[in-house]
């Protein structure tokens, strides 16, 4: 009995410290559009990367930005973004009219 209310104890613990099981995993991205590119194709474009990589993907993006954008790509439940999520995000902005193209390493979103 006092193995599993420790066990429990435990988990109750990584879950308030989102540790383990728990912990959350994001990156940042940052590009920056053409000076070629009008308003209506950047509008375009920043909807067609929500609809075509984060809301498949079920990530949430946290951005801001006119010419130049940076946010943060995160899962949109508890949960671990992956490799896969940063590939999909870089195969994205390569087929885009951006440059200086930037995306981090997966980090943890609470304790960095």
């Amino acid at each position: 009995m006092a193995i599993k209310l420790e066990a429990k104890r435990n988990t109750r613990l990584r879950k308030k410290l989102r540790t383990g099981e728990f912990q959350e995993l994001g990156f940042d991205v940052a590009w920056v559009f053409n000076p070629e590119v009008s308003e209506e194709q950047i509008d375009a474009i920043v909807d067609q990367f929500i609809n075509d990589v984060i809301e498949p993907n079920k990530l949430g993006f946290s951005g801001e930005g006119h010419k130049a954008w940076e946010g943060l790509v995160c899962t949109q439940q508890l949960g671990k973004c992956t490799d896969e999520h940063r590939e999909a995000v870089q195969t994205f902005f390569a087929k885009q009219p951006v440059s200086d193209l930037q995306v981090s390493e997966l980090f943890d979103l609470w304790w960095g």
